[in-house]
């Protein structure tokens, strides 16, 4: 699938600076997706807006955006409005400073994108950069306006291109505080420790995603091909959950099944079936 490139400008450091495009780097294109459909007549149905106090449909020149202010109460937001709170880009992605990878959070990253240069003329500048940042292990920390909005743009050497992230802004990232304030912090020692570090050493194993099946999806994919095909739906027998009684118990078990005797398989052993897309 050849990729489309869904911004332009420039990468600039100083006064080094190349021309350079955006791509986006992942996509949910190749999932099962539906439609709604009327199940009396097998049309498509159509989605409308509708007043929740009259009951009727609004027309789309009456639709505008609204911010509440009090229950009920809106500030109406014309589309020039919000046109003009946009603030203007200079299509520059202007890098403010480097950080070495292994201090980058992931918790802030948004969505992947592949940077590279827009042509010929800008693949030595580029080279430059990449390399610069690869050979110091570093990444480069920019912020452009990227789709109406002032983005921070975390970007990094990948093979003979640039990957880029959007970060999440500080208020948008919750804080872990507040997930585990109610988790005691326990020690664990002895041989509960050393049984749980064994396990963690046999089944060490290599990053692959190609190994990451995505069952649910498979799954819907088998569903419509068998309701197209005519056939039966049969649901699956649902396996009863295991309680954990004697945790020590469980953690020998687990110890003495993965003995290693054999060689380790990769990580996402368990979906080694994954279904090659594209």
């Amino acid at each position: 699938m050849a990729l489309r490139a869904i911004w332009k400008g420039q990468l600039s450091v100083g006064a080094l600076s190349c021309g350079v495009a955006l791509y986006a780097a992942a996509t949910t294109a190749e999932r099962t997706s539906f439609h709604i459909v009327n199940r009396k007549t097998g049309n498509r149905v159509r989605r409308d807006y509708i007043d929740e106090e009259t009951g009727k449909p609004v027309a789309r020149e009456d639709q505008v955006k609204g911010y509440e202010v009090s229950r009920g109460s809106y500030v109406l937001l014309e589309p020039e409005d919000i046109a003009a709170a946009v603030p203007e880009g200079n299509k520059t992605l202007e890098i403010g400073s480097f950080l070495a990878c292994k201090d980058v959070d992931t918790v802030y990253f948004d969505k992947p994108y592949f940077l590279k240069p827009v042509d010929d003329a800008d693949e030595e500048a580029f080279a430059v950069m990449r390399e610069g940042m690869r050979k110091a292990d570093v990444a480069a920390v920019a912020r452009a306006v990227l789709f109406r909005r002032v983005r921070a743009v975390l970007i990094r050497a990948r093979g003979c291109g640039l990957l880029a992230h959007t970060l999440h802004f500080d208020y948008e990232i919750l804080p872990a505080s507040d997930a585990f304030k109610t988790l005691p912090d326990k020690r664990i020692k002895g041989e509960m420790l050393d049984l749980a570090k064994h396990i963690i050493d046999t089944k060490r194993g290599q990053f692959d995603p190609s190994a990451f099946d995505d069952r649910y999806d498979a799954a819907l994919a088998e569903l419509v091909k068998t309701k197209a095909e005519g056939g039966t739906i049969k649901a699956p027998k649902r396996e009863a959950d295991g309680k954990v009684v004697d945790l020590m118990q469980a953690l020998r078990e687990s110890a003495d099944t993965s003995r290693p005797t054999r060689r380790p398989a990769k990580t996402g052993g368990a979906g080694a079936g994954a279904r090659k897309k594209g």
